[in-house]
């Protein structure tokens, strides 16, 4: 097949700006699915994407074009994430890709998110075709949000495509333009096979599913192939193509994009980023694949049943096929047992993953406060990476924490309260930018601590939502930090314990003990919470036990009879509180991170 008539893009924007409505649009113009198949979010096969109506994976789909000049072309459409903690994804499919859509919405204009990504795809070399999205609002500012292309992200205002992919304004324009201005793949079917991993799934029949981009040669059924990373080879057993739903082909040639399986079982034999080549005559180098990513959010994952540690362990493997930036390894832990430490990129990555474990594979969890790695040196002079409360050594000389570049668009009527959000959070002031006469871009060096639980929240609050976070890691600076502990009844819960900066220590420790009061029920005996720095409390309260009248039989005789049970029901409390076991809820996990 010739390549020329072949195009590769994906679609890049903010969160909300309407990627997935856009790519809903093209599958129903080009006739890759038929109105009755048609449902909103068609390329979001999971059920959290659409609850909560954001794109969490990548999703690839082949479509045939009919064009204007006569010709029919083979679009391959790849969706991407809008949220800052799925950049990962973004870049995966850009990798991918010649060309990209860049959406802006027309009443929002140009945020964080949508500057990030066009740098990213610009770093790739990719051809962007700006598209002010949503025209058909009321509240639309076109002209407005031209400037801002032009001037905020250097595109060419007159190649800017209008359009309302809820009313399919402007998808010939845009289906135009992805055929005359993105260029075609280069490779060459005679050359050695070269194919990039760019994702994988695992299903439970055809074991694990391989998605992959053809920069040359030509893939079949039945070839031998062989992973250029590890030197292991399979046989190939199905080639094929995203209709959107799954459909084999005969074969896969350079420049195309589609999927193949070989019944891989062990989901940890597949690395995205890797390369297939011909086991029978291999490529000399592989692909340069992708940048390692590092995780910046740690924390640990456990059954609630103790017995779950092995099932949980499969379902975290299988995950890993689809999400890459996901990264485990075992830990104990004192007060849940066998677990796992989790690397994230970000509070709502970290969410994803757990909500995604409890529901596809029915696991019921514990997850404890999350924390980012200090680089820490002891009075020895060893320097040790952190990651873990119970890590921390006793003895420390100094401690660095991670920093983030913090961009924020605004409004410039809130430029106060986002500068006093920032100071609050131990931001470094570095710039303010007018991007036009309503808005600004603000930029604070701020610890990443202090950004991952809710500060993405706090800004949209204090900016009435309109305004938008994008962070990237900077380096490491000096700081002060404790490890506060939280008891229960006189013995630590890791679960609780976390790593925090020395002079926030005694808020966040009544914070967190005043929320576990009210969500840790009450029980048949007392139940003492209290936060301690080292050996010092520094909080707390106490939950009453729940009260019994014992006595509630007697109703008359000597004050004696009553007495006696008293004291036999004081004895049985007491020894309760020896003996019995605090059950903390899920909702206490939760309150305890959020406090």
């Amino acid at each position: 097949m010739n390549n020329s008539s072949i195009r590769n893009f994906c679609i890049i924007a903010h969160v909300d700006h309407g990627k997935s409505t856009l790519a809903d649009r093209i599958l129903l113009h080009t006739g890759a699915i038929s109105e009755r198949e048609f449902h909103d979010q068609m390329l979001d096969d999971m059920d959290l994407e659409r609850e909560r109506g954001i794109t969490i994976k990548a999703s690839a789909v082949r479509i045939n074009y009919n064009a204007k000049d006569g010709k029919t072309y083979e679009l391959n459409l790849i969706d991407t994430p809008g949220h800052v903690d799925f950049t990962y994804e973004v870049s995966k499919s850009i990798g991918a890709c010649e060309g990209a859509l860049l959406v802006v919405d027309a009443a929002q204009g140009v945020e964080a998110q949508t500057v990030a990504n066009l740098f990213l795809a610009m770093e790739h070399n990719l051809h962007i075709i700006p598209i002010i999205n949503k025209i058909d609002l009321a509240n639309a500012q076109i002209e407005k949000v031209k400037h801002e292309i032009s001037g905020i992200l250097g595109l060419d205002e007159s190649k800017i495509i209008l359009a309302s992919a809820k009313q399919g304004i402007g998808t010939v324009d845009i289906l135009e333009a992805v055929v005359q201005r993105i260029p075609h793949p280069s490779g060459d079917v005679a050359n050695p096979l070269q194919a990039l991993i760019f994702d994988s799934k695992f299903d439970i029949y055809k074991g694990v599913i391989i998605l992959i981009r053809l920069v040359n040669g030509t893939l079949k059924k039945g070839m031998k192939i062989m992973m250029m990373s590890n030197k292991s080879t399979y046989d190939i057993l199905e080639v094929g193509v995203f209709n959107p739903k799954p459909e084999q082909v005969e074969e896969l040639f350079c420049g195309e994009v589609g999927y193949l399986t070989c019944n891989i079982r062990e989901a940890k034999e597949v690395s995205v980023g890797d390369t297939i080549t011909d086991a029978v005559s291999p490529a000399i180098h592989p692909l340069p694949g992708y940048k390692k990513v590092h995780p910046m959010v740690f924390s640990g994952i456990y059954p609630a049943n103790s017995a779950d540690f092995s099932a949980l362990k499969v379902a975290m493997e299988k995950l890993k096929l689809q999400d890459a930036s996901f990264i485990f390894e075992p830990e104990k832990s004192a007060s849940l047992g066998m677990g796992f430490r989790c690397g994230f990129l970000g509070l709502l990555h970290m969410e994803i993953i757990e909500a995604r474990l409890e529901r596809e594979f029915d696991l019921n969890l514990v997850v404890t406060t999350p924390s980012v790695i200090y680089k820490v040196m002891t009075r020895s002079g060893e320097i040790v990476e952190v990651d873990n409360p119970m890590k921390l050594p006793l003895e420390i000389e100094d401690a660095e924490e991670p920093y983030v570049k913090a961009r924020i668009i605004c409004p410039k009527d809130c430029i106060g309260s986002v500068l006093e959000l920032s100071e609050s959070h131990r931001g470094s002031y570095v710039s303010t930018e007018y991007l036009d006469e309503d808005r600004v871009q603000i930029v604070y060096d701020i610890p990443l601590s202090e950004v991952i639980i809710d500060f993405y929240d706090k800004v949209k609050s204090v900016t009435r939502g309109y305004g938008s976070l994008d962070y990237e890691l900077l380096d490491y600076r000096s700081t002060k930090i404790v490890k506060l502990d939280i008891l229960i009844n006189g013995e630590i819960y890791d679960a609780f314990s976390c790593i925090i900066f020395k002079d926030k220590a005694n808020y966040k420790g009544r914070a967190i003990i005043e929320k576990l009061k009210e969500t840790i029920p009450r029980h048949l005996f007392q139940v003492i919470l209290q936060a301690a720095i080292g050996g010092q409390v520094i909080a707390r309260e106490t939950i009453k036990a729940v009260g019994k009248n014992v006595t509630a039989k007697c109703y008359g005789g000597d004050i004696t009879r009553k007495r006696k049970l008293w004291e036999k029901q004081k004895e049985g409390k007491k020894r309760m509180k020896q003996f019995g076991k605090v059950e903390i809820p899920q909702e206490a996990f939760f309150a305890a991170l959020r406090a």
